[in-house]
């Protein structure tokens, strides 16, 4: 293949938070949301310069080991070969550490920027290619998938291939996120897992996650059964505990939460009507927030 010619002019590229499992849907279940990091690429002359504003402007690296610029690096590879030198300048508005898909967005905003800055790159790297490169980097498909398709996603590994299908969740949904001060790495939740279950968890998860899909796109009231786990957030209870009890606490009162990715954010959804309740339920030491369903994933945007 030959090398690549790439555009003159920056593009910006706009990734969603998001959030996975979704209680039942452990690594399989996603869903895009409307809190959005920004991300600005140009070709230059030579070298490596990035610019950080917002989450992670005082700790991430602003070098080679940058996830995104990381994330750029490989797709530049696959599309044939890298620029002379780049400029990259993120607004960072997702928290990072908190299971809202900080990493996914930052590998997604790379992989896509450098399609869109490549000329050809979409004939060069098509968007299931784009799902595969990004699983391959995260390691797992069920955040990207939400964030490059948005909406409510369902993602699988067949024959070691990344694949995700893409569903509109009913208007009615608002997501209520609970964000603690403190991060926990999602290494160490993971961690936390069993290597086995029992066979009567196993399934009862299957039911409930079957449920949820009808839940999160036809039948909103059906939500709190269908949000129910035995699978991984009582497991990790001990690397989140406020975070576990939280989400025992508003489920006790009806309000369907779980814990958001690895956590510790919890995210409750919930009707348009309660929303703003719900908002209030945590009391003091989390950031409440509501947000908006996203429909479009990662996009690329007009630069003003």
């Amino acid at each position: 293949m030959a090398g690549p010619a790439f555009r003159a002019a920056a593009v910006r590229v706009r990734t969603p938070a998001t959030s996975a499992n979704l209680g039942p849907g452990f690594d399989a279940l996603g869903l895009s949301l409307g809190l959005y990091d920004d991300v600005v690429v140009r070709v230059a002359e030579s070298g490596l310069h990035i610019d950080i504003a917002g989450e992670g402007a005082d700790n991430l690296p602003r070098d080679e080991r940058h996830l995104l610029v990381r994330s750029l690096r490989t797709t530049f590879d696959l599309l044939g070969g890298q620029p002379r030198g780049l400029e990259v300048v993120c607004a960072n508005r997702i928290p990072h550490g908190r299971g809202l898909g900080s990493s996914s967005a930052a590998i997604c905003a790379g992989i896509v920027a450098a399609r869109a800055v490549t000329i050809g790159g979409s004939e060069r790297l098509d968007d299931a290619a784009m799902l595969e490169l990004a699983t391959e980097i995260e390691g797992h498909p069920d955040n990207v998938a939400a964030c490059l398709l948005g909406g409510f996603t369902l993602a699988w590994m067949e024959s070691g291939v990344a694949r995700a299908i893409r569903m509109d969740p009913a208007d009615s949904i608002v997501p209520v996120v609970f964000v603690p001060s403190r991060p926990v790495l999602t290494e160490t939740a993971r961690g936390l897992l069993p290597r086995s279950v029992p066979h009567v968890d196993a399934a009862a998860n299957a039911g409930r996650a079957a449920l949820l899909v009808e839940a999160m796109t036809r039948r909103p009231e059906l939500l709190l059964p269908a949000t129910e786990d035995r699978l991984h957030q009582e497991y990790r209870a001990p690397a989140m505990p406020e975070s576990v009890a939280l989400v025992n606490r508003l489920r006790a009162d009806g309000v369907p939460a779980v814990i958001s990715g690895a956590g510790p954010t919890v995210l409750a959804l919930v009707e348009n009507g309660a929303a703003e309740k719900v908002a209030q339920l945590a009391g003091e030491g989390w950031a409440a927030n509501r947000l908006a369903l996203d429909a479009g994933g990662t996009s690329v945007l007009p630069l003003a």
